[in-house]
């Protein structure tokens, strides 16, 4: 998968943007604040349809302007796709395929991929459990759509039983208890089905992101990976059941996939609060490699692999690990520090205060 062209008209800091890019290694340089990340964020979104950074739609639109347009031409096995994205300040945002309208994220996996690391990715390590879920999740309708309505239908069941245990103050009457047992049934139903997906994609995943961290870190530290879910023990109908007091008194469903975890250890400590800053976010984009690895593997054809400010906080010996460890296909990364000694990106461009030139391309492309 190759992102051929990319057209932007007031997106973010650009008023406009023409840029035809390689197949390979693109290094997008210049300094801090000038707009490097806005550039990867734009690709990101021609696939995901939200930003990788969690801003709102807004701030995406350059100020003053009243609407952003993305457009990108992919190229996949020799054929061509237009996607094109209209950004507007009310929220109805609008997305074609070649020409032809979709309305989900989704609807998007098989004309476009991305993988994505950014510096925020560091909280997937330190952080709490519930972006380590949406690291799954993501990469499951990555892999296969059809697992967004799998999770759509479990949020949704588990709303409308929250829904309903607040309304009942502490008190199930025969009414209420008759609701709880339906939304019961499907949240069990969506519920099982969620976990062991995500189980499974975790024992795939698992020697991928073993590998990528020896691959960054020059270091073969024993990586491992497990997906914490106390109530697959029992069954989630089981689980339920047994925590049902606590859920009427309390208002809210206690026990389910959306407070499962996954946990990562590396030497055999848990990774969240052993590991040093430097190897959290080897961790962290090792979970991202392994991921696009997987996919690829999967689908047979490579995500665009977007590398957003990569260098930030690994050493020059790691920084060149990564670069000379990186998967097929295309791969763009940011980079205020230039690239590390003995590197040569296939593309190079360069971004001054909202301008973008390509000064200079290798013998390679």
């Amino acid at each position: 998968m190759h992102l051929r062209h990319l057209w932007l008209k007031d997106f973010r800091s650009y008023e406009t943007v023409n840029l035809e890019l390689t197949s390979g290694i693109c290094a997008v340089l210049g300094p801090n604040g000038v707009g490097k990340s806005n550039l990867l964020e734009a690709v990101s979104y021609l696939a995901l349809l939200e930003s990788f950074r969690g801003a709102p739609t807004e701030a995406m639109i350059l100020n003053g302007a009243a609407q952003g347009v993305v457009r990108g031409q992919v190229i996949d096995d020799q054929r061509e796709q237009l996607i094109e994205a209209e950004l507007l300040r009310n929220g109805r945002n609008r997305v074609l395929v070649n020409k032809q309208r979709i309305s989900r994220n989704s609807d998007l996996t098989t004309a476009f991929r991305v993988s994505v690391f950014s510096p925020d990715d560091l909280e997937m390590v330190k952080g709490g459990p519930a972006g380590r879920r949406n690291y799954l999740d993501q990469v499951l309708v990555t892999l296969d759509p059809k697992h967004h309505s799998i999770r759509a239908e479990f949020d949704k069941a588990l709303r409308q039983r929250n829904a309903l245990l607040k309304q009942c103050r502490g008190r199930l009457d025969d009414a209420a208890k008759f609701t709880l047992e339906v939304w019961d049934t499907k949240l069990i139903q969506s519920g099982e089905q969620l976990a062991e997906m995500r189980e499974h994609l975790v024992d795939q995943l698992e020697p991928l992101v073993r590998q990528a961290y020896t691959d960054v870190a020059s270091d073969r530290a024993a990586t491992s990976l497990k997906y914490e879910a106390p109530w697959r023990k029992s069954g989630l109908e089981a689980a339920l059941h047994a925590a049902r007091d606590d859920e009427i008194r309390r208002g809210v469903t206690l026990v389910g996939p959306h407070r499962d975890d996954l946990y990562l250890e590396l030497n055999a400590m848990a990774a969240r609060t052993h590991a040093s800053q430097g190897e959290q976010r080897s961790v962290a984009l090792s979970l991202r490699l392994a991921a696009h690895r997987l996919v690829l593997l999967v689908s047979g054809s490579a995500p665009v692999l977007l590398l957003d400010d990569v260098f930030s906080e690994l050493d020059p010996l790691r920084s060149a690990a990564l670069l000379r460890s990186l998967p097929e296909g295309q791969t763009l990364l940011s980079t205020a520090s230039g690239l590390p000694p003995g590197i040569v990106a296939d593309q190079e461009i360069h971004i001054a205060a909202g301008t973008v030139n390509i000064f200079d391309v290798s013998t390679k492309v």
